[in-house]
């Protein structure tokens, strides 16, 4: 019984002490440095001052821009799922199943030529499916970094009206 007791009493201990370190380490942690911004504070703030600064600017700057750099960054730009697409592989299929028809009619064998063009056909349109599921990723991407972009725009707008050299 007395060791049940120590257990949870260590338990307590180090979930204090976890949790200690993770509010230490995101108050070390400003939203300048999160946002890749760099302020100077050319006007002699304090860091007290630089901080509150940096909460009000942020607060203006997703008002002003309507976006939140919180849920920008975090949403997932990959589809989860298969490639699969706009049918890119049932288009692959039925044009290769129609080109191995007219093979395999020439040939002699009609079904067989259509089934191995279907196969090709296939595999065709799943290159085509992953080709372009990466490009709309990328698309994703790049808008998400345009739209991070103006929102640090307008934080350092915000910061240089307080009297802070921004970077």
């Amino acid at each position: 019984m007395k060791e049940v007791k120590n257990y949870r009493w260590t338990v307590c201990v180090l979930v204090l002490i976890t949790l200690i370190s993770f509010v230490t380490f995101v108050e070390a942690q400003s939203i300048s440095s999160s946002l890749g911004v760099i302020p100077y504070p050319s006007k002699g703030q304090s860091a007290q001052q630089q901080s509150r600064d940096e909460g009000e600017c942020y607060t203006w700057a997703k008002q002003q821009t309507g976006i939140d750099p919180v849920a920008t960054a975090s949403a997932p730009t990959k589809e989860e799922g298969p490639a699969v697409g706009g049918g890119e592989r049932v288009q692959g299929a039925a044009r290769g199943a129609v080109g191995g028809l007219a093979v395999g009619a020439i040939a002699g064998d009609a079904g067989k030529g259509a089934a191995i063009g279907a196969v090709a056909g296939t595999m065709v349109g799943g290159h085509r499916a992953r080709k372009n599921k990466a490009a709309k990723e990328q698309q994703a991407e790049q808008q998400k970094g345009a739209t991070l972009q103006h929102f640090n725009k307008a934080f350092g707008v915000c910061m240089e009206g307080r009297g802070y050299t921004v970077k």
